[in-house]
Parts: C-alpha cells; structure tokens; sequence
C-alpha cells in the first residue's frame, strides 16, 4: 500500500511537470530523494509518463487525427503532399527521428550519468537562463502554418537535449521554437506533437523492466501512477495552452532556477546526494 501512495504522489509530479517546461525528470529525480524515498529509476519514469501522453493523444485527437489522415493520402496522392498537415506529418516524423537515435545509442549513459543531481541541477538552471532568454528576445511573428523541414529538424534537435534529466522536453523545445520566432501558443503545440512518438516509443520500451529487482516499484503501482498522470496531466495541457495565449515564461524561469540552486545547496550540505 505504501508503494501504492508513493506512486500517487509521482504520477501527480510526472502530470504536474511533463507539459510544464521545468523537467518531469528532474522532479522525479529530487523529490523522492527529499522525502527519503527509493529513485524510481529510469524505467518507472518512462512508463509513467505514457499517462502524460495519453493525456496528450485526446486533447489533441482531432488535430492528430487530421494530420495522420492527410499524411497517410498526400503517400498516394501527391497533389496532397503540399497541404500543410501533410507536410506536418513528416515534420513530426524528422523531428522525432533526433530523440529516438540518440535515445538508442545513449541508453546506458541515460540510465547512469545522466541520472547525477550535479547534472540536473546545471541542466535546471542553464536551460532555465536559455529559456528566459530566447523567450524575452524571441519575435512572434510565426505560427503552425509557417513550420519548415530545418525549423522541425532544429525543434528536435532541442527536444534530444531532454534526454539530460532536468532539461525539459518542453522546455527545449519551447525555447528553439521561440528563437526561431515562433508566437508561444504555437511553440507550444508543436512541442506536444513532436513529444508524441518519442516519449510514447521510450514508455513501451521500458515496459518489459517493470518489476525487475532494480526497480523499486511493480506493474500495481506504476499502473495507478500512470493513471493519476494521465488525469493530471490533461488537466495541465488546458491549463498552460490558456497560460501562454497571453503570458510569458518568465516564471517557470524563476522556478528553474530556483530548483537548480536549491538543489545545489542541498547537494553540498549532504541533504541529497548525487546518485539517489
């Protein structure tokens, strides 16, 4: 039962932060540690954050659903392949392409190095700064209809960077979009469509090491987190959408930074340790 709870209480952080662009990862990274919980691991972390994703796929289930469907007639009608959800169907596809090679060469780095709180704690505050930055200086003179293939190569480009625990998928993503001029509600969107098939891919991939001896939670558990993330997270998808038509990024900036030098302080007093 307590596993259980424990699971609640991250399936809420893994819905509250994987659309937020202050790193899900990195919460569940630092957060079980202050409560002197066990890490959930790599592969817990994976899974759950399918319920963040399915979250996703029916908030956008009509956008997703136009594009798949112009996407799969522009392959045998070619006066189809200018239309601009056709051309968003390979733009998603190329950008994804970044994440999920990187994702496959770097695994075991991923699992190990990358998993240092000195790390998360850099990556919180340095992409926090760079966020700040291309989000204050960024023009918003773009939207969906003026993506290209080098503006998704680039966008994923950034989302790859999310494979450091405390970068943020988002967050990357958000901040390239925003240096190439794209308005935030557009940047946005785009970042919750280009996260679809690499976050879902890594989920299903780790399903098989749910339940292993090195990972401190079983299918009951990462189950009802998975659940409370999915809940969660729609509710976070409405919300930010809202919050950035007519709002900067200014305070998850703060909160970043924050985070990353708190965490630091806490590293160096011995409250944390690196590897949790």
């Amino acid at each position: 039962m307590w596993e259980v709870l424990q699971a609640v209480v991250l399936g809420v952080i893994q819905g509250l932060t994987e659309f937020l662009p202050i790193s899900s990862s990195a919460h569940l990274a630092i957060y079980p540690q202050l409560f002197g919980w066990e890490d959930p691991g790599a592969s817990f972390t994976a899974v759950v954050q399918i319920g963040t994703e399915v979250a996703v796929l029916l908030y956008f289930r009509k956008d997703i659903w136009r594009i798949a469907s112009m996407w799969l007639r522009s392959l045998v009608k070619p006066e189809l392949r200018g239309h601009i959800d056709a051309r968003m169907g390979w733009f998603i596809i190329i950008g994804s392409l970044p994440i999920v090679l990187l994702g496959v060469a770097l695994q075991s780095v991923i699992r190990d190095d990358f998993r240092n709180l000195w790390v998360i704690a850099t990556t919180l505050v340095v992409l926090g700064v760079v966020l700040g930055v291309a989000d204050r200086l960024g023009r918003t003179d773009k939207d969906l209809k003026h993506v290209t293939l080098r503006d998704a190569v680039l966008m994923g480009g950034a989302q790859a960077m999310a494979l450091v625990p405390g970068v943020s998928r988002s967050g990357a993503t958000l901040s390239m979009g925003r240096a190439l001029g794209y308005d935030r509600e557009s940047a946005t969107r785009f970042a919750f469509l280009l996260a679809i098939p690499a976050v879902v891919g890594a989920g299903l991939f780790e399903l098989r090491k749910i339940g292993e001896e090195s990972n401190p939670y079983g299918w009951g558990p990462t189950i009802v987190g998975t659940v409370v993330s999915f809940v969660v997270g729609y509710a976070a998808i409405a919300w930010l959408l809202r919050y950035v038509s007519t709002r900067s990024f200014t305070p998850f900036v703060l909160y970043r930074v924050a985070l990353g030098v708190a965490t630091f302080v806490l590293l160096g007093t011995g409250v944390l340790v690196a590897h949790g």
